[in-house]
């Protein structure tokens, strides 16, 4: 134990070098300052309006002093060996108290209780607070989250029984495993903990990653468009055009042989061709969401018809990618330009009313810190947007891998989605500014204010038919909130709706399932009536949108390599764009 204990405190060294390198270097990373600064603002804010009322004040007080009454009451009862049920209890699928200890031991018992007290008072405390507005109680909801989830004695040596047993087991070796980590993971993230959540030495892009055969037949500045080589003989006349999302990367519609979306299309018989956005540096800082637009979609719309010879084609935008296509859409019907003759949407949103906790940074205060940031270098870091999604679910994405990484010291399980999670990337200053301004600040896509080269956008404008899924657990684009953007469309509207959330809902291959999806037709009402009269369907979606994108042009032709006859293969899929790191 001494010589761990001596180790540890040589990591520690180690940890708190890789910590202060990049300030000393004066290359520090900032925002940190201005979200606690918020943070703090908010929380005050709230208990103000209840110091406003000092009868209200001292009756809140009232009830947690009551809860940990009734918690001391049932421990004493329960050590005197009463069978009685402890007076608070955690949610059933809550894994941070699954350790028998926590129900057996009187003494980790009660501080399992008080805290759970002590976080729903904090909570109601929110609820209940009077003449807040929403978006700031939309706010203190998200810092109390964040407070609670990182207060919890199961994030800690001394209050977890498991990492007490695994210390004392060990004599401390797990801390010093830890400790090396974090030092190695405070390195690789410039100064700041990029969290460890899958083994990174069990990944390779291209390699076990976006493997499906292929090859790159456009390049610009801002993309590289992969072609997929065919497993078909025939396939579908009109060719697939998939948008995805430039905060983090296009395979994971690719991750593996069993999961990927991709290869499965193009078994099914589509001609699919994909997006890979670069990675970009202060050179491209300038980047417009019309740039975007204009040298993504369009150009890569050109070049699908010199290598296939087909003008018309049909497309798919996931999340950010398909906000994006989206506002293609709407100023090519301003344009009157057809190229595009169906379209998906995966969780994404054309509607912010309801865009869910990403919203809480999107305030005028939080987006000028965000482009104050950005000017000093010319795009937004990947390490602030993975660190947002994180924050979604802390329960899940942050706090469990502290615990069992830093704290018990085991290497993460190597899982490939969180590989994906993890291989973050940088945004644009001027894309960037564009979508949170008007997207989730101003919401002025579906008011019909947002303007692309001069052209208003009018979505109601768009009458080719759209297959617009959501996922019923989503944190990032909620089911409400693609619902109602559903109703923007002038066109035929198709919302299905499938089981979890943002990724594991899209990502649900037919021969694995693991979730269901409802179809009920026409987006008409409120979400709630629409799940009402709904028909649940076991197993992937995926089958579904197949029949209804061969509905819209069945007609099947010789299979098309790569290319075709008018564009130079350029190199392999997954391309180069792909592998160039935050």
């Amino acid at each position: 134990m001494s010589r761990n204990m001596a180790r540890l405190v040589e990591e520690y060294g180690k940890a708190t070098a890789a910590y202060l390198k990049p300030i000393e270097e004066r290359r520090a990373k900032t925002g940190m300052a201005d979200e606690m600064s918020d943070m703090v603002k908010t929380l005050v804010h709230v208990t103000e309006r209840w110091l406003i009322d000092p009868q209200k004040a001292i009756e809140a007080q009232a009830r947690l002093g009551k809860s940990f009454l009734e918690i001391w009451a049932t421990s004493l009862r329960r050590m005197q060996g009463d069978g009685v049920a402890p007076a608070i209890a955690p949610d059933p699928k809550d894994s941070r108290f699954a350790d028998p200890d926590w129900d057996d031991n009187a003494y980790f018992d009660f501080l399992k209780q008080a805290y759970l007290a002590t976080s729903r008072w904090a909570e109601s405390m929110v609820e209940e607070a009077e003449g807040i507005d929403e978006p700031t109680r939309q706010k203190a909801r998200f810092y109390v989250k964040q407070v609670s989830s990182a207060l919890s004695p199961s994030n800690f040596l001394t209050t977890n029984p498991e990492l007490i047993r695994e210390t004392m087991r060990e004599s401390g070796a797990n801390l010093v495993r830890g400790m090396q980590m974090l030092a190695e993971d405070i390195e690789a993230g410039g100064g700041e903990l990029k969290i460890r959540q899958s083994d990174p030495t069990r990944f390779k892009v291209g390699v076990n990653l976006a493997t499906t055969p292929g090859k790159v037949v456009f390049r610009n500045e801002l993309i590289e468009l992969i072609q997929y080589s065919p497993m078909t003989d025939e396939v579908l006349e009109r060719p697939l055009l998939i948008v995805p999302p430039w905060i983090n990367k296009f395979y994971i519609l690719d991750l593996n042989e069993q999961k990927s979306f991709i290869r499965w299309a193009v078994s099914q018989g589509l001609t699919v061709f994909c997006i890979s956005w670069v990675n970009p540096d202060e050179r491209l800082a300038q980047k417009s969401f019309e740039h975007y637009m204009r040298e993504g979609i369009f150009e890569a719309l050109g070049a699908i018809e010199k290598a296939t010879g087909q003008k018309q084609v049909t497309a798919i935008g996931y999340c950010v990618g398909g906000t994006l296509l989206s506002v293609a859409l709407g100023y090519m019907a301003a344009r009157g330009d057809d190229r595009i003759t169906s379209a998906t949407l995966f969780t994404t949103q054309v509607d912010f009313t309801h865009a869910g906790d990403l919203k809480i940074f999107a305030d005028e205060a939080g987006v000028r810190a965000v482009e104050e940031s950005m000017e000093a270098r010319g795009y937004l870091e990947g390490s602030r947007m993975a660190a947002a999604f994180n924050m979604l679910r802390p329960n899940d994405l942050i706090w469990p891998y502290i615990v069992n990484v830093y704290l018990k010291g085991q290497a993460p399980f190597p899982f490939d989605l969180l590989y994906w999670n993890s291989d973050s990337t940088r945004m644009p200053a001027a894309n960037h500014s564009f979508y949170l301004r008007n997207c989730y600040l101003e919401n002025n896509l579906t008011q019909g204010r947002m303007e692309i080269a001069g052209i208003r956008i009018d979505l109601g404008k768009v009458a080719i038919p759209i297959f617009n899924l959501a996922t019923r657990e989503d944190h990032i684009a909620p089911a409400r909130s693609v619902f109602v953007g559903s109703k923007s469309f002038g066109g035929p509207v198709e919302y299905v709706l499938a089981g979890s959330g943002h990724i594991a809902g899209v990502v649900n291959p037919p021969a694995k399932p693991k979730y269901q999806y409802w179809t009920n037709g026409p987006v008409e009402g409120e979400l709630e009536d629409w799940i009402a009269k709904a028909t649940e369907h076991p197993g992937s979606w995926w089958p579904y949108w197949l029949s209804w994108i061969e509905a819209q042009a069945p007609k099947r032709v010789k299979a098309r390599e790569p290319g075709g006859r008018k564009l130079e293969p350029i190199c392999d899929a997954p391309g180069t764009y792909v592998l160039e790191k935050a």
